[in-house]
């Protein structure tokens, strides 16, 4: 996943491993934005896990996180679909608000007396 992740460190999206959030540590987090990466074996496709999981998660995006999960397979074997869709996510959640349109009779530039 480390190398998955690494280029985004090049537009200054900087992941840390096993970051502890409240009451859970998570596998990887990009605090700026809020992104959680969570990469699940097989133990996760059953229940109670899958209850758990849930739990985590609403934890998680109540503290204003988003939260990716992929499995094992997934990353060791389609990494650029992994990458595409980390890259997604970042671009989603770190794309900058957009304005309000401005008030009446904003936003005009003055001309320049002739």
């Amino acid at each position: 996943m480390w190398r998955i992740l690494h280029p985004f460190r090049q537009e200054g999206f900087h992941f840390r491993r096993q970051v502890e959030i409240g009451t859970y540590y998570v596998d990887f987090a990009c605090h700026s934005p809020a992104l959680v990466i969570e990469v699940d074996g097989d133990t996760h496709a059953v229940e109670p896990q899958q209850a758990n999981d849930a739990v985590r998660d609403d934890y998680l995006r109540g503290r204003g996180y988003c939260v990716l999960r992929f499995w094992n397979n997934d990353v060791m074997d389609n990494p650029e679909g992994v990458y595409m869709t980390v890259a997604a996510e970042l671009a989603r959640v770190a794309a900058p608000p957009t304005l309000d349109p401005s008030p009446q009779g904003g936003g005009r530039r003055l001309q320049a007396p002739r």
